[in-house]
């Protein structure tokens, strides 16, 4: 779980979002180039370090934004259906690494799927989700298709993506009430004293990879 001094405050993370996208064309163009070697790889059985994306990103001095410590869930999708979905919602990895790490997790760990196979691999959309920093928000502030939300009491934690609410056509409350259900808390916790905190994520997808 994220330490205080590791959150943003809420007017932080509104002058953050003004600034516009985060990441460059390219940029998202090698995490998503990352992604893929990362499943690549693990379907030919080879460590991470063995893809040359991910060693590229890694040892590229004017990248330096791959080495950050940052959240990130990979989503994959086949045929227009959910086939994994694996994410750091903290920042413990360098994101060229926690990029690598959540797609092989999501291709392969996802205990909800099977393992992708190899004829899948080259239909797979992938689905990156950066997050920002947590950070505190009352639940009258939370913006359906902006914000992502953490909701915790004590060891009960769940996290749901900004893109959720609007993939499923909720409103604020049924956001909030689907977030403490993630937490395993009852639907109506967020009214009480729970921890509510939120985040942007900055999403793209396979559209973005090079040729």
């Amino acid at each position: 779980m994220s330490k205080l001094s590791e959150n943003l405050t809420a007017s932080e993370a509104a002058g953050r979002d003004r600034q516009g996208p985060e990441f460059s064309p390219e940029q998202r163009k090698i995490l998503l180039a990352i992604a893929r070697e990362a499943i690549a790889t693990g379907l030919a059985d080879r460590p991470l370090e063995d893809g040359p994306q991910f060693s590229a990103a890694s040892q590229s001095p004017a990248e330096t934004v791959f080495l950050e410590p940052r959240g990130v869930f990979t989503t994959l999708y086949l045929g227009g259906e959910l086939r994994g979905c694996v994410g750091y919602p903290t920042p413990i990895r360098p994101l060229y690494q926690a990029v690598a790490e959540t797609a092989r997790a999501a291709a392969f760990e996802d205990s909800r799927f099977w393992p992708v196979a190899a004829e899948e691999a080259s239909e797979l959309k992938i689905s990156l989700s950066v997050l920002s920093l947590l950070f505190p928000i009352e639940a009258g502030q939370v913006e359906v298709g902006r914000h992502g939300l953490v909701i915790s009491d004590g060891l009960h934690r769940g996290l749901l993506l900004p893109q959720v609410p609007v993939e499923h056509g909720w409103d604020r409350e049924t956001f909030l009430e689907q977030t403490c259900r993630k937490a395993g808390l009852p639907a109506g916790a967020w009214r009480k004293s729970v921890v509510i905190e939120a985040f942007t994520a900055e999403v793209f997808g396979n559209e973005e990879e090079p040729e």
